[in-house]
């Protein structure tokens, strides 16, 4: 069994029934991975693994459930990012949600609050032996347990979000973790990306967000 199959296997059950297709603007953004994209798609359109800590988003409509097309739509969040989410095709996330993104070279870790990506497989399959390798550190599993067994489970709509941005000296502890919506966080993320992007590091930063 291949690792993409056994990252699978374990997941939740499809998050759309539907059989996935990418519309002309996702598999051009895909480029020579987009038939690797709508095979694991295929599989499973779309799914949850580790307790919600990876989301894999489905590919098609369905009322309520947030689709690979719309969640690289330029008017969800990525805007606020400005250039620097420019070339990056955003497929999976973890429970923080940093994202995981196809690129014309690879699969890319993009950390959220700071812009900065890292190339870390050259394929798909190589994303998935990856995952399941080291899944606590990838996904952030152990925080999305600890914190969904002090509360609550997660809404699918949510991922955790730090109080004080990790970028900003914020901690990776339960205390610093707030659930919250997927797209609010990710806005707010940008705005701060793209103030921080070109200050010295030790920059006073005072961050006022209002979002449109």
């Amino acid at each position: 069994m291949s690792a993409l199959e056994k990252l699978i296997e374990i997941g939740s059950p499809p998050l759309i029934k539907s059989v996935p297709v990418l519309g002309a603007g996702i598999e051009e953004m895909a480029g020579l991975f987009s038939g690797d994209l709508l095979a694991l798609l295929g599989r499973k359109n779309g799914l949850y693994a580790f307790e919600s800590a990876l989301h894999i988003f489905p590919a098609g409509f369905q009322n309520g459930v947030m689709d690979i097309s719309t969640w690289n739509s330029a008017e969800l969040w990525r805007s606020y990012y400005q250039d620097l989410a420019d070339g990056h095709l955003f497929f999976a996330e973890d429970i923080f949600g940093f994202q995981f993104s196809i690129r014309n070279d690879g699969i890319y870790s993009f950390n959220s609050e700071s812009g900065a990506a890292e190339k870390i497989a050259d394929s798909i399959e190589e994303w998935a032996a990856l995952v399941l390798n080291d899944y606590e550190f990838q996904t952030g599993f152990p925080f999305a347990h600890e914190w969904q067994l002090a509360n609550r489970p997660l809404l699918a709509h949510e991922r955790l979000f730090p109080k004080y941005p990790f970028v900003l000296g914020g901690k990776y502890e339960l205390g610093n973790l707030v659930s919250s919506n997927a797209v609010y966080g990710m806005q707010f993320r940008g705005y701060v990306a793209d103030q921080i992007k070109d200050l010295p590091e030790g920059t006073r930063v005072e961050l006022v967000f209002n979002p449109q």
